[in-house]
């Protein structure tokens, strides 16, 4: 079956749809044997000889999943034009190539999954799956209940709302208080933005949880793989009212590769040209 080129190669583990659509127009994408500058050009992974680079796709490699303690001073990305250090460099013992699953500020420290699964990491990463997040957010100063409570209603941004979840308060003292919250989803800095749009500044932030994984038994700038029942729940669908699986209408994940076998992915990586 023939599919969108950057799908396939995102698919691959190669690098995010974004990024992919990159290597279509600038002529690093061939079909066999001819270059693809289209970003609507399809192909049959099964039938199609892709390159990139020269580089055939390989298939038929397992999926790979890590779930990553990120320390605070890395960049969520594959490359860095200010050559500062990207989560890359923590798992380069990791024998599969793999990419992080949405991302995680700069200077915040905390859980981050990889993966060479473009599947999984676009149902992950999407608003629409709600999958839970948590943090800890250390303030600076004191905060009261009462402010907490006015927080939890909600606090609109130029980009959205931000309107966290489980708002608690577990450290205090005269100087600062730590804080515990829930998000479904995950814009650039929202947990920042939103205290500051508060009066509160955020001075320490660490991601504990992404759905049922946690950051237990790993420390600063470890990874663990995870195993097959983890993949498998945290793909589970949401459910909503009366247990209807409120994704069963959306176009974008309910399609045949979006729920799969998390042993047996199809794409994965470069093989070398014989």
């Amino acid at each position: 079956m023939k599919e969108r080129l950057q799908k396939i190669i995102s698919a691959a583990g190669i690098d995010s749809r974004r990024h992919a659509e990159a290597m279509i127009t600038e002529g690093r994408v061939s079909v066999n044997g001819e270059i693809v500058r289209e970003l609507g050009s399809k192909a049959d992974p099964q039938k199609d000889v892709i390159r990139i680079d020269g580089k055939i796709i390989s298939i038929e490699n397992p999926g790979c999943y890590i779930a990553l303690y990120k320390p605070a001073g890395y960049v969520t990305t594959l490359s860095d034009p200010q050559k500062r250090p990207t989560v890359v460099d923590l798992v380069r013992d990791v024998p599969e190539r793999v990419y992080p699953v949405g991302r995680l500020d700069y200077d915040s420290a905390g859980l981050l999954l990889l993966t060479n699964d473009g599947a999984f990491a676009q149902k992950i990463s999407h608003p629409g799956f709600r999958v839970p997040k948590t943090y800890r957010a250390k303030i600076a100063g004191r905060i009261s209940l009462e402010k907490l409570k006015e927080i939890s209603k909600g606090i609109l941004l130029p980009y959205g709302v931000f309107k966290p979840e489980n708002l608690k308060q577990e450290k205090v003292n005269d100087k600062s208080a730590w804080i515990s919250l829930t998000l479904h989803e995950g814009r650039n800095r929202i947990i920042r933005r939103g205290f500051e749009a508060a009066g509160f500044t955020v001075t320490r932030l660490v991601r504990t949880s992404i759905g049922n994984i946690t950051l237990s038994g790993l420390s600063e700038g470890s990874w663990r793989p995870l195993s097959d029942r983890e993949v498998r729940e945290l793909q589970a669908p949401p459910q909503g009212k009366k247990g209807k699986n409120i994704l069963d209408n959306h176009p974008k994940i309910n399609n045949s590769r979006a729920v799969r076998d998390n042993r047996h992915h199809k794409y994965s990586g470069f093989k070398q040209q014989s």
